[in-house]
């Protein structure tokens, strides 16, 4: 009979004492476990002893958590957790070094159990604890074990950390400060001073202003990664505590000092392996760092204070070119052929007059408003002018410091961006400044600029450590992968929602791949074509599907020789049918018409010449007919005998992919029959019949879609009742046969 739900069956243990195999009935008290327990050991007091897990941290066993235990489990018999805590709390008093230790070994392993935590707590352990760690008597051992132990007590969070005293605090502050320190109690103080950082503004201003960053890069800099990254999480806090304009300058202080190349070359290029710690770290440095982007991109453009920068952008494509047209031109003039290659850079503008700046009401022509206007030998126009297509945020000012980024530290680039457009049809033209702004949006969104930390995040991209100015270096290689798309794509105006969504996915992709630099990241990018995201999109379409799955590969293997039958049965009666092809004269002119068709049978062809405009006549009415097992072999393209004369395959190249020859026995003589096909998909429908004919395989391209068009249909009917069910990877496993077949019933006995 199988025990009731509630009874598990599980061992006690304890030293010197021969272990129980117990059922355990959960519904029963646990004292009264214990009681039982202690009674078959005859052990007396029950109360002074506990169950704890053998395994793992021990945990005490309490009627919240007893539910965890399983059937199989091992228990031990210990101490209870408040005699426990009573013991090692008079032990850390001891007057006896040896006895300390031992009471503080006990106390790191206890620790991180609640129950425990909580007794301790309550009878001033953290208090004494405290008192070991200030006093600072022993640096070594000592030391670290108390730190260990009030860091685990600490984490339960029965106890706030605000509640730390400033000196007990700037002890620990020494600690890290000290150059010469146990290895072991650095990376503690280090944990500590980053929980007090995260959990107390008031305490973090004083880490902040007692550790100097200095301290924190000499940390760093130590071989020693439990230290690398007890180092680079304070650092991380002291940044998230930090105001904006603190946390910039912090950030601008850390770069001077080279602590950028340093993470790049000496710890995410380390021979160590990144640990998961680490990594979250870094992630919360690339997004601190990224974020300090973010008031650029919440800012909009004033047309007026930004106005020099948008003639600079002007100015760096269309220069020299400008200055040579613009000279003696009147200001309306010079005002449209400024409009004109605005709208060249991409940017929306007209050519109506500027409205006057509300500074400008004073009367003053000096005034702040208008003298920018006045200043420019070109001035804008007003009206969907540039700077009111940077006026939505995000991205606001950042776009225009990408865009003025490429034109600065990219100027070959740039020019040839813009030039190479300007002089593509107007609808086919990629506007420069419209793919910059949408842009910066996307690369803001696949960054997470602004956003918040994640408390477990570990995306960060080891390339952004590999350069400065990671955000608009990474921006000047996305804006030429855009134009790359574009062109790929033969897109026009109306398509431009759809090349960004290509090189969204090209970004991403590439982004998702962790590329350790920038030319990594731009030599993936770049091979990643438009052809090839479509190839990937089909590809994951088709695993979605279930598609690719080794049963259903199985499947289609299977489907195949049927579906390849059907697809030259469909040649062959294609060839019954017959086609009209053009004849071509000597002076390459196609100016006859000829019919050609297989007869019902499919063992002659008939063929004959036919009047132009003239319908397909009756198969018995042509005159010539080549009996197909005179055929010797079929020839195409350039091979052919009518196309290789005269030079034809230079001067025209089409012709020859759609040319094809069948050679044949006339009498002792070999002689050519010659096609032009009228259009690539006839060709490949005669020469896969032909093919078939001959007993050759079809290799047209348009067989291979045929047949995945057939393959793909007659999968889908097949596993219509499969449905919304799961299809393995592998078959399921086979059981061994029985150890006997006395079950098998013998038919041959004949029944009473």
């Amino acid at each position: 009979m199988a025990p009731p739900r509630d009874v598990v069956k599980i061992a006690v243990q304890m030293r010197d004492a021969i272990p129980q195999l117990i059922q355990l009935d959960q519904a029963k008290p646990l004292a009264a476990v214990v009681k039982e327990v202690c009674d078959a050991w005859s052990l007396a007091h029950s109360e002074r002893y506990a169950l704890q897990f053998a395994d793992g941290h021990r945990r005490y066993i309490t009627e919240n958590n007893r539910t965890e235990i399983k059937n199989g489990s091992i228990l031990c018999l210990s101490t209870a957790p408040d005699l426990e805590a009573e013991q090692l709390l008079g032990g850390l008093q001891s007057g006896s070094h040896e006895g300390r230790r031992e009471a503080l070994r006990h106390f790191v392993l206890l620790a991180p159990d609640m129950t425990f935590a909580q007794e301790v707590i309550s009878r001033d352990g953290l208090q004494r604890l405290g008192i070991i760690i200030e006093d600072g008597d022993d640096l070594g051992e000592v030391l670290a074990l108390a730190l260990k132990a009030f860091l685990e007590l600490m984490e339960h969070g029965v106890v706030s950390w605000e509640t730390l005293s400033i000196p007990f605090v700037r002890k620990v502050v020494c600690y890290v400060n000290m150059n010469l320190m146990d290895a072991s109690v650095q990376p503690l103080a280090l944990g500590l001073l980053e929980s007090v950082t995260l959990s107390s503004p008031a305490l973090g201003q004083l880490v902040k202003s007692e550790v100097p960053l200095d301290r924190l890069l000499v940390h760093l800099q130590v071989m020693n990664q439990q230290l690398q990254t007890k180092a680079m999480a304070l650092l991380t806090a002291l940044l998230q505590g930090a105001s904006p304009t603190e946390r910039k300058h912090m950030l601008d202080y850390l770069w001077q000092r080279n602590l950028r190349q340093f993470i790049y070359k000496n710890i995410i290029h380390s021979a160590a392996p990144l640990g998961d710690e680490m990594a979250h770290h870094l992630y919360v440095l690339q997004s601190l760092t990224l974020g300090l982007l973010e008031p650029r991109m919440r800012t909009p453009l004033d047309p007026y204070s930004q106005r020099e920068q948008l003639q600079a952008l002007r100015q760096a494509a269309f220069e020299p070119e400008g200055e040579s047209l613009g000279a003696g031109l009147n200001a309306d003039r010079r005002r449209s052929l400024c409009a004109r290659e605005f709208r060249k850079l991409g940017f929306s503008v007209s050519d109506r007059y500027p409205a006057p700046h509300p500074a400008s009401s004073q009367g003053c022509c000096c005034s702040r408003g208008l003298r920018p206007f006045l200043s420019s030998p070109f001035p804008l126009p007003q009206n969907s002018n540039p700077a009111q297509d940077l006026e939505h945020v995000p991205p606001g000012l950042l776009a225009l410091d990408n865009m003025l980024y490429f034109s600065r530290h990219a100027p070959s680039a740039y020019s040839r961006f813009v030039l190479e457009n300007s002089s593509r049809e107007d609808k086919h033209e990629c506007p420069f400044a419209r793919s910059s702004i949408q842009l910066t949006v996307l690369l803001c969104e696949l960054l997470r600029v602004g956003e918040p930390c994640s408390e477990t995040a570990q995306d960060f991209s080891p390339m952004f450590f590999g350069q400065d100015q990671s955000f608009h270096e990474l921006f000047c290689v996305s804006i030429q992968l855009l134009n790359k798309t574009w062109k790929e794509m033969r897109a026009t105006q109306e398509d431009f929602d759809k090349v960004m969504q290509v090189v969204r996915e090209q970004l991403a992709r590439t982004l998702a791949l962790k590329p350790s630099s920038l030319e990594l990241f731009r030599t993936k990018v770049n091979a990643l074509t438009y052809g090839e995201v479509l190839r990937l999109r089909q590809t994951e379409r088709l695993h979605q599907e279930g598609t690719l799955a080794p049963p259903i590969l199985e499947l289609r293997e299977k489907l195949k020789p049927e579906l390849m039958s059907l697809i030259r049965q469909q040649r062959l009666l294609r060839l019954c049918e017959g086609t009209l092809f053009r004849k071509i004269s000597s002076r390459r002119r196609q100016d006859k018409l000829w019919f050609c068709c297989l007869s019902p049978n499919h063992k002659v062809l008939q063929y004959g010449d036919v009047e132009d405009n003239a319908s397909p006549p009756a198969p018995e009415s042509l005159p010539e007919q080549l009996p197909v097992a005179d055929i010797r072999a079929l020839l195409t393209g350039k091979d052919c005998p009518h196309i290789r004369d005269k030079g034809s395959v230079k001067q025209n190249k089409d012709l020859y992919e759609l040319a094809f020859t069948i050679s044949y026995d006339h009498g002792e003589e070999e002689a050519y029959l010659n096609f032009i096909a009228p259009s690539k998909r006839e060709f490949h429908l005669w020469t896969d019949g032909l093919s078939t004919l001959l007993g050759s395989p079809m290799g047209s391209e348009q067989t291979r879609l045929d047949l995945e068009q057939l393959l793909t249909m007659e999968t889908k009917l097949r596993l219509l009742e499969l449905e919304n069910v799961p299809i393995p990877e592998q078959p399921p496993p086979i059981p061994p046969p029985p150890t006997n077949f006395n079950f098998c019933y013998d038919c041959s006995i004949a029944e009473p």
